[in-house]
């Protein structure tokens, strides 16, 4: 059994930077300064475009409230409501790019994070700023929400893996993890972190008690994101063009996908679950692609 390319997407000029999935559909955000939807189901762009005023690097889709985030190079923040492609607010907080949104329903909220290294904490239904919390770090690329909700980790440019309680926002750890920047983050389970960054190395994290547990050089260069697709598999994706499927426990790689093998030709930039056995890449070819296991 193997992963296999479904469905290409092609309409975006230029680098597709962000991609989220929600009900069907893949939205995504690019250099082209567009943010667009594809339709899984029938294999097309959707009518669904927004245009922006700049390139955005960010975009998250709400489930509960079927809402849009998208964040743009220069620091603003849409918020679209989906339904009628209406944008409820527009947020002007942040002063330089938006490289991550997320969202934590537990807590009824949502983060924003930027080139400067600062955290926005907003409430998820009413949009109101909580909290703005300059952390000094570098860029944040990825905040990773624990899956009851109580913590995030976030990936930053100073090299730190920073875990924050969701209450007060405490710093709870801050593990110097990657040699030039870390990029990428995910909870396993409750008390461990898997991270990668600009060292290539994927490092599994008892965060809890500060300890290392496996160190894995993973790719050729900088990992920009890691996915849990299901129990049993994880992947990661880099800009060495490759995507790269995991066992549970990152002890083999059970699958490498390379422009070879019908690939993306340039650095592969996010990922998104669609199904426990379907997830979506993109990447700086402008391509979409959807991958699903047969």
């Amino acid at each position: 059994m193997s992963f296999v390319k479904q469905k290409e997407f092609n309409g975006h000029v230029g680098s597709v930077f962000q991609i989220d999935h929600l009900d069907g559909f893949v939205y995504s955000v690019a250099a082209d300064a567009f943010s667009a939807r594809w339709d899984l189901e029938k294999g097309t762009q959707d009518q669904f475009t927004i245009r922006l005023s700049e390139a955005a690097y960010a975009v998250k889709t709400d489930p509960s409230n079927s809402r849009l985030f998208v964040g743009l190079k220069g620091g603003s923040i849409h918020v679209i409501e989906l339904f009628q492609k209406k944008e409820l607010r527009h947020f002007v907080q942040h002063r330089s790019a938006i490289f991550c949104l997320q969202i934590n329903s537990q807590k009824g909220h949502w983060y924003s994070t930027d080139a400067d290294g600062n955290l926005g904490v907003w409430t998820l239904k009413e949009h109101e700023l909580l909290l703005f919390l300059p952390l000094n770090s570098g860029k944040i690329r990825r905040i990773a929400v624990s899956s009851d909700g109580e913590r995030i980790a976030l990936a930053c440019q100073d090299g730190t893996i920073r875990v924050l309680d969701t209450t007060y926002f405490n710093e709870i750890r801050s593990l110097n993890a990657h040699v030039g920047g870390s990029t990428s983050v995910s909870f396993i389970g409750d008390d461990r972190l898997v991270s990668g960054g600009k060292d290539a190395l994927l490092k599994i994290w008892d965060f809890e008690n500060d300890t290392l547990l496996k160190s894995i050089p993973a790719h050729n260069y900088v990992i920009y994101d890691i996915l849990k697709l299901n129990d049993e598999l994880w992947v990661t994706c880099s800009r060495d063009k490759t995507i790269k499927i995991w066992d549970s426990r990152f002890e083999k790689v059970v699958q490498r996908i390379d422009f070879k093998n019908g690939g993306h030709r340039h650095s592969v930039n996010s990922l998104t679950i669609i199904s426990p056995d379907k997830f979506a890449s993109c990447s700086d070819d402008g391509k979409i692609f959807v991958w699903g296991l047969v």
